[in-house]
């Protein structure tokens, strides 16, 4: 295992939103777990930025409808597979690197019964364990961010996608360069690999064969959403230090407090890309 998928492991390995944290508050306002509705994850298990509402832009960007075959990019717990599964009638597959999260975001699908339609494979986005022109839609939510070779993950994308199928994704960019300090934090707190500019994601979009069709920059939207999430995560890590358990990863939790500053200075922000093969 390369550095950079040790750091990108690790880091998920604690993260703050977990299958136990999920099935905890559940159980903790249903009494029991017996029974579980999809929706009834959804207020828990969307680990991205923008919630449902993201979601939705995403798959209607990529024009996922019924019977759609979807692959989802670093996939974590499976929020936006069982989403798009349930939503939009998609056939959806998540690619995730990290074990623990695998199994528990198939823990999650079971448990309400989407298993047919929505499923959560371990691999690499590296080198995806599906075969060629065989999807009609990609996407992937802040995660390439992660990705040591974007690069090669796109030609992936490219290549398990059907002619005309669609890639649609989010993910971080620097509008400013970083510091080496902030660059350092970044990386020792949530496995952030080197980050680029939207029209430098554009290029490379486009180098590995994509039609660009829309690049939307993202970093006003981001800044309230994030500000909420850093709110979350201190209630979370507050919560757990009353509850007496583990509060979580010290150096997330530093870095993704600068993260919401680089946000607001504009210095870091967000890109959604829709491209066709």
């Amino acid at each position: 295992m390369s550095d950079a998928t040790s750091q990108t492991v690790y880091f998920y390995n604690r993260h703050p939103i977990s299958c136990e944290i999920i099935l905890a508050k559940l159980r903790a306002s249903r009494g029991h777990l017996n029974d579980l509705r999809p929706d009834e994850l959804f207020p828990y298990d969307q680990d991205h930025y923008g919630g449902l509402a993201a979601s939705d832009e995403l798959a209607q960007q990529a024009q996922i409808g019924n019977g759609s075959r979807v692959a989802d990019f670093c996939a974590g717990l499976g929020g936006t597979v069982r989403y798009l599964a349930h939503r939009y009638g998609a056939d959806v597959t998540g690619i995730e690197l990290t074990p623990a999260r695998v199994t528990g975001a198939q823990e999650l699908t079971r448990r309400v019964g989407l298993q047919g339609i929505a499923r959560i494979i371990e691999g690499n986005v590296m080198d995806v364990p599906l075969p060629d022109a065989g999807i009609d839609d990609v996407v992937s939510q802040e995660a390439f961010c992660h990705v040591p070779d974007v690069k090669r993950a796109l030609a992936e994308a490219f290549r398990i996608l059907r002619t005309d199928g669609r890639l649609a994704f989010t993910d971080w960019i620097a509008n400013q360069p970083l510091t080496t300090d902030d660059a350092q934090l970044m990386w020792d707190g949530m496995a952030i690999q080197p980050l680029r500019s939207i029209p430098e994601y554009r290029s490379l979009v486009g180098s590995i064969g994509f039609r660009v069709i829309s690049s939307k920059d993202l970093t006003e939207e981001w800044g309230p959403i994030l500000k909420e999430r850093l709110a979350m995560y201190q209630r979370l890590r507050e919560e757990a230090g009353q509850a007496g358990t583990p509060m979580g990863h010290d150096a997330f939790h530093k870095s993704y407090i600068r993260f919401v500053e680089l946000i607001q200075e504009r210095k870091l922000g967000g890109v959604r890309i829709v491209a066709t093969k």
